[in-house]
């Protein structure tokens, strides 16, 4: 186990709202994984200097655990061509937002104005696509509460691979018909070239 500095809990202390949260995650580099997968911890994460999406949902729910919210993380699951993505859920005065880590111009912060967590997804269904213009978003999981792990996971020094293996396995709801997934129209060329704007520049695959 690793443990906080003084001064990275000040830095935790500041960040007291979902925006400053929001902010500092954009603020880290993308992590590309260029030496092989990870799934750092928040402390980790944090000395990194870096986060892919994951990483970042579940830094951002820590953070936001210290503030009195519940560390929440969501997975938005996709089509076999696509890569799923994993957010930060947060409610405040009984409206949902989220918090997005990612590199593109698409699936980012949402503001806390979605009456409940099936809104706050389909907020995201029109962004989500691949370059040929197939949209790909397909079902989402039921907020994983973090707090469910044995305490200590937000310091542990190695891989968080058991959280991406619950998330995998949590109940997950379908959110479009056969007929409706058949009869989806294709998004637009600007809106595919829009989402080719990445943030960092990507040494190789396309990651969200």
């Amino acid at each position: 186990m690793l443990c906080f500095t003084e001064k990275e809990k000040e830095l935790l202390h500041k960040l007291n709202t979902p925006p400053k949260v929001q902010d500092f995650l954009n603020s880290l580099k993308f992590n590309f994984e260029e030496k092989g997968e990870t799934l750092k911890s928040p402390i980790s994460t944090l000395r990194a200097k870096n986060a892919h999406c994951i990483e970042g949902a579940i830094l951002g729910a820590y953070i936001l655990s210290l503030h009195g919210f519940p560390p929440l993380v969501l997975h938005l699951k996709t089509t076999k061509g696509d890569y799923d993505h994993v957010v930060a859920p947060f409610k405040i005065k009984g409206y949902w937002g989220a918090l997005s880590k990612t590199n593109h111009a698409v699936l980012r912060y949402r503001e806390p104005v979605y009456k409940s967590i099936h809104e706050l997804v389909m907020s995201y269904f029109h962004e989500y696509f691949l370059d040929n213009g197939l949209k790909t978003l397909r079902s989402y999981s039921k907020p994983l509460n973090l707090n469910v792990f044995k305490k200590g996971w937000e310091v542990e020094d190695g891989d968080l691979w058991g959280i991406d293996q619950e998330l995998d396995n949590i109940k997950h709801y379908d959110i479009l018909s056969k007929t409706t997934i058949k009869n989806l129209r294709k998004v637009d060329k600007i809106e595919i070239k829009i989402g080719k704007i990445e943030e960092f520049a990507s040494p190789r695959r396309k990651i969200v």
